[in-house]
């Protein structure tokens, strides 16, 4: 087989590689910004947090890390949790709209839950975290949604901004 054929074969294979290789290589000190959030925090873990846009909320050390825990209240393992999955749940409507899969209509019927673990040892101050997904969608096939999940694993900003020191661990169940 001549090289020109050879490469008329890879071709399709090396254009998807290249355009994986430059979408995770997005220079975040260059690049143009598309919205900034702000927080101001009062107090640490038992204290205050407040958002230019209406984020109000008492913190709390939860009970398990030696806190008192409480009711009506969060701490910043609670608040990932929610902003992780939220922003992959938006990453996957996007990249099932790029990818040509109908994503259920009903909010309720495509949820992800999002577990973030602190795991170390807190007397060494050696803490870390490692994050569970479970995603639940009805009516998308299964092999739908391994590439689904694949390719939003490589658009979503949280999932980008992890990848190789938070373990993230994705289950999928299809309803």
């Amino acid at each position: 087989m001549s090289a020109s054929r050879i490469l008329l074969r890879r071709a399709p294979r090396l254009q998807t590689q290249t355009r994986r290789l430059l979408a995770r290589s997005l220079n975040t000190d260059t690049a143009p910004v598309l919205y900034t959030a702000h927080a101001t925090v009062h107090g640490a873990r038992n204290g205050h947090v407040k958002g230019s846009e209406g984020l109000n909320l008492d913190l709390v050390m939860p009970k398990q890390l030696g806190g008192k825990g409480g009711q009506g209240k969060t701490n910043p393992e609670e608040l990932f949790a929610a902003c992780y999955g939220s922003c992959f749940q938006a990453a996957m409507n996007l990249s099932a709209k790029q990818l040509g899969i109908s994503m259920p209509p009903s909010s309720e019927d495509s949820v992800i839950e999002t577990s973030l673990h602190m795991v170390g040892n807190l007397d060494e101050l050696d803490l870390g975290v490692k994050v569970d997904m479970l995603i639940k969608v009805r009516g998308v096939s299964r092999a739908d949604m391994d590439k689904l999940v694949e390719k939003t694993r490589e658009v979503c900003p949280y999932s980008r901004a992890t990848k190789g020191n938070v373990t993230t661990n994705i289950k999928i169940e299809i309803m």
